[in-house]
């Protein structure tokens, strides 16, 4: 059983980048949460008109499969299945006049909507 458990452990990372500005944002909403228990989930959905649209949202949960990494404090969560959609995507934070909100760059995104809500 430990055998199993190490190897899961050993594998079950991703190549999701989170910036030191998202990082410091997600810990400010977790803060004004007053919870301790929450991750980020980052995970990749069908939907949108190109065909897959990114989900992120807070998660007490860690599912069987589950690829986690830490950035100073902050977990990332992503599923198994959503793993080779986001390998070497970056979450960064941007709060200007002309966006505001988390931004996800994905280079294995191949195309995306006008809207920039999903790609394919």
């Amino acid at each position: 059983m430990s055998e199993t458990t190490a190897t899961e452990t050993e594998t079950a990372t991703h190549g999701v980048l989170l910036t030191d500005v998202a990082a410091d944002k997600v810990r400010s909403l977790l803060e004004q949460e007053g919870r301790d228990d929450l991750r980020l989930r980052v995970a990749v959905q069908p939907g949108g008109c190109s065909g897959l649209i990114y989900q992120l949202y807070f998660d007490e949960r860690i599912l069987d499969g589950d690829a986690t990494k830490d950035y100073d404090g902050v977990e990332v969560v992503v599923d198994r299945m959503s793993v080779p959609y986001l390998e070497g995507a970056t979450i960064d934070f941007a709060d200007t006049i002309e966006k505001q909100g988390f931004t996800i760059d994905n280079p294995n995104a191949g195309s995306a909507c006008a809207c920039g809500g999903s790609f394919s």
